[in-house]
């Protein structure tokens, strides 16, 4: 072979080969379609075989292509074994572990983890600071943050994720709204609603104005919201509708006699959860330890409100 084949073309390929599209494969990995593809000609041309066929629907992958995918994925499954043998393998977490967390999910997840966390590992130390998945992101590959809990995908090369969970986004409306007091609203519900989000900043703003582009809603812009609480305050007065995290509703409007009436959408809108850390990072191993610990919480304290991924 003319070059060497990379363990970034491999990681790149299976993610490619994973996602069918250029363009979501780049998203989930953090950089831009042109990089990718390039680093996957590069692979091809290293191989001498042509492992993908483009089409309007997607990719397909030459059957060349499906043997090597299922190579890449066994090379990196065997990669990960290496960087965790390669790690500080302790048996107890211990120590300080700098948690980075978005107000729209620690609130109604970590107070049951930490609690866990401290009697199964009285040991160990966090420190966690809340921030919008930007924010959050920047400090994590600056070194500020250990790891982050946060909604997926993170968007930087420099940066592992795990998945945890699926979590259902509500819709939440007045109580004098015309939707209120049924179960479930149809997307279609929506066209010429005013629907209120939280900012850019966080993740859960791309998926709302998604939303709205697609069932002819109007995203309020004018009226961002600063937290899920003011969110829920503002639908309350009936300034428009919002969707709201399965997790938040179940902590602070089912608990509390809501003063928001909370609808299924259908179909349904989900949001993934996950934490994200460095590959660079020196100890996978705590990290792996707290991943069991919420999802021992999601999976015995919230099994109808949220669905675990592995």
């Amino acid at each position: 072979m003319a070059n060497d084949i990379t363990l970034r073309q491999i990681r790149y390929f299976a993610a490619l080969a994973t996602a069918g599209q250029y363009r979501r494969a780049a998203r989930q990995l953090g950089i831009s379609q042109p990089s990718l593809s390039l680093q996957i000609s590069a692979l091809e041309e290293t191989l001498g075989v042509r492992l993908l066929e483009r089409r309007r629907s997607g990719l397909i992958l030459t059957p060349e292509g499906r043997d090597i995918a299922g190579l890449a994925a066994r090379v990196l499954h065997e990669v990960a074994q290496i960087e965790d043998y390669a790690s500080p393998l302790q048996a107890s977490l211990s120590g300080t572990l700098r948690l980075g967390s978005t107000p729209t999910i620690g609130p109604y997840l970590l107070p049951r983890v930490l609690r866990r966390l401290h009697a199964a590992y009285p040991e160990l130390k966090l420190v966690i600071r809340d921030g919008a998945l930007r924010d959050l992101t920047e400090d994590l590959v600056a070194g500020r943050h250990d790891i982050i809990l946060t909604q997926l995908p993170v968007h930087s090369d420099e940066v592992q994720m795990q998945p945890l969970f699926r979590e259902p986004l509500l819709l939440g409306v007045a109580h004098s709204h015309p939707l209120a007091g049924g179960d479930t609203a149809k997307r279609a519900d929506l066209g010429g609603q005013k629907v209120l989000s939280l900012s850019p900043a966080y993740a859960l703003h791309r998926q709302i104005a998604d939303l709205c582009e697609a069932t002819g809603a109007t995203l309020l812009e004018e009226f961002e919201g600063t937290s899920l609480d003011a969110l829920r305050q503002m639908v309350s007065l009936d300034m428009g509708v919002t969707l709201l995290p399965s997790l938040y509703v179940d902590s602070e409007v089912r608990q509390r006699d809501g003063d928001v009436s909370v609808l299924h959408l259908q179909p349904g809108l989900h949001r993934t959860v996950g934490l994200a850390w460095r590959r660079n990072s020196g100890n996978p191993r705590a990290f792996h330890l707290f991943r069991d610990v919420i999802r021992q919480v999601v999976a015995e304290d919230y099994p109808h409100a949220v669905t675990p991924v592995s």
